[in-house]
């Protein structure tokens, strides 16, 4: 019994291993089967995605393909399309050029045609002229023939009169033109010995500059001279002897003339004398004393006044001593026109013309102020004022330009800058200006007056009248009896006799008004 309990459950167990493995076996084959199904759906579905892409990838190639023989067709067409019309207008061009070599072959042959008109008439002209040449020839000979019977000369004979004649004249016209030509050297030379004479008067001491070389200390009273003269004469002397200066205490009331080619000197004798006289103790000692004091009081001023020159221009950098010397300017004048006055004119003239032209302002400024540096040097020299302050300006390092200015401005050297033309005119407009150097009142209108009346002894002239402080003549004709061309000559002709006859300064312009006035009245 329990062998075949045994034997049914292992047959139980055999049985039920079947039936799984049976089971198993079906459930695996299921699945395979619905694996291959999917991988063979999938598999589908792949090759239709593949041929759809490839669809749609030949389809854009033909669009791209298409698209690129539209457009080189279209380039194609206009390329031809420009071709055309460059060949359309070479072949107008060659036309046109065809029609004008025709027209230009036309006109050779009309040319031709007419040179050879013109070759026939011209030889029948030079034809014409070779007789009529021989008639004048013929006719010539037969004159001259008569001529010398009538005048018992040779035509050689004649020539040979008239060549003398014409020499004659030649030397007459030469030796005129010579005579005017020394005349006016004569006047030049006498204009520019004056004009060094004055100069060297104005730097030495002489005699006959003595106008130009006092000054005037004026007194109280008569009872200080005694006093100033001191006891057979040593005060006097001493003071002399202190300044350099000469004395000269005569009879004219309440003034002691002090006299000496330096104005610095006169100066501090001046100074001395006033503080000498305040003070009322006036022997040797004291004088040294005060002329001492004085001379210092007067160098610090001078340099005061050099730099506060400088300050006022706005000029920067100078050496102390042109400063110095620029100071000393205020104590000399030059044909009356104060020097330190006319340079400071003569730079703002240069700086306001230098603007005018664009230049360097400051640099014209500067050499303006310093141009007439060499006539205030202490030390005695023997060259131009001009030459002479060039010099100290290359010793104390100014600008070539500036040192070219100060030396040219009188025409010693050459001009080599563009400032050194501005200095001079600047210079002769400070210097020539009514009222800036000395001209007494009286001859000044004398002049103004005979300039009038030199200009109305012309004929023709109604009315003259002097402008411009004597610089301008303006003269007013008759408009009936004086034409324009002979208006003209008038100016030159007053112009020549104002050179000739009358002495000026700078130039004169003479202005010749002719007017008509046609004057009718409404009644």
């Amino acid at each position: 019994m329990s062998n075949s309990l045994i034997f049914i459950v292992l047959l139980s167990d055999i049985i039920a291993l079947g039936v799984g493995v049976f089971a198993g076996k079906y459930i695996f084959k299921k699945s395979f089967d619905q694996k291959e199904k999917e991988a063979q759906d999938r598999a589908a579905e792949i090759v239709r995605n593949a041929e759809q892409s490839a669809e749609n990838i030949k389809r854009d190639r033909i669009l791209e393909a298409k698209e690129k023989y539209l457009r080189l067709k279209t380039e194609f067409e206009e390329e031809s399309n420009k071709k055309r019309v460059i060949l359309q207008t070479n072949e107008q061009k060659l036309k046109q050029r065809e029609q004008s070599l025709q027209q230009t072959v036309e006109q050779s042959k009309r040319k031709e045609a007419e040179v050879e008109t013109l070759k026939t008439n011209l030889t029948h002209q030079l034809e014409t002229a070779t007789k009529k040449r021989e008639e004048a020839e013929k006719m010539l000979s037969q004159q001259v023939s008569q001529l010398e019977k009538l005048a018992n000369l040779t035509a050689d004979q004649a020539r040979e009169q008239l060549v003398d004649a014409l020499k004659a004249e030649a030397d007459t016209r030469a030796g005129s033109y010579v005579k005017s030509a020394m005349e006016e050297a004569r006047l030049t030379a006498t204009k520019e010995a004056k004009k060094i004479v004055i100069e060297t008067i104005q730097r030495t001491a002489a005699e006959h500059a003595i106008e130009n070389c006092v000054s005037v200390f004026n007194i109280e009273n008569d009872d200080i001279k005694g006093k100033i003269i001191g006891r057979e004469g040593r005060n006097i002397r001493a003071l002399e002897a202190a300044t350099g200066v000469e004395i000269i205490v005569d009879d004219t009331p309440e003034a002691i003339v002090i006299s000496g080619f330096d104005p610095v000197r006169r100066e501090i004798a001046r100074l001395s004398l006033h503080r000498l006289v305040q003070d009322g103790r006036i022997h040797p000692a004291r004088i040294e004393e005060v002329v001492a004091k004085t001379r210092k009081n007067i160098d610090d001023e001078i340099v005061e006044i050099g730099e506060r020159t400088v300050i006022d221009m706005g000029i920067h950098g100078l050496h102390p001593e042109l400063v110095k010397m620029i100071g000393r300017m205020r104590f000399r004048s030059s044909y009356g026109q104060n020097l330190l006055q006319h340079s400071r004119e003569v730079a703002k003239l240069c700086a306001t013309m230098a603007a005018e032209l664009g230049l360097n302002t400051k640099l014209a400024k500067r050499a303006g102020l310093l141009h007439d540096i060499g006539k205030v040097w202490p030390e005695e020299s023997d060259l131009p004022h001009a030459i002479l302050g060039m010099e100290l300006a290359k010793k104390f390092k100014e600008n070539p330009e500036v040192c070219n200015a100060i030396g040219a401005h009188h025409d010693e050297i050459e001009m080599t800058s563009i400032l050194s033309p501005i200095i001079q005119v600047c210079d002769a407009i400070s210097g020539s200006r009514p009222g800036a150097r000395r001209e007494m009142m009286e001859s000044y209108i004398q002049r103004l007056r005979d300039l009038e009346n030199m200009a109305m002894s012309f004929d023709g002239v109604e009315k003259c009248y002097a402008i411009q402080a004597g610089r301008e003549l303006r003269v007013i004709i008759d408009a009936d009896n004086v034409s324009d061309e002979k208006a003209g000559m008038l100016s030159f002709d007053i112009s020549q006799k104002i050179e000739k006859e009358m002495q000026y300064p700078g130039q004169i312009k003479i202005t010749v008004i002719r007017e008509m006035r046609s004057v009718a009245y409404a009644r």
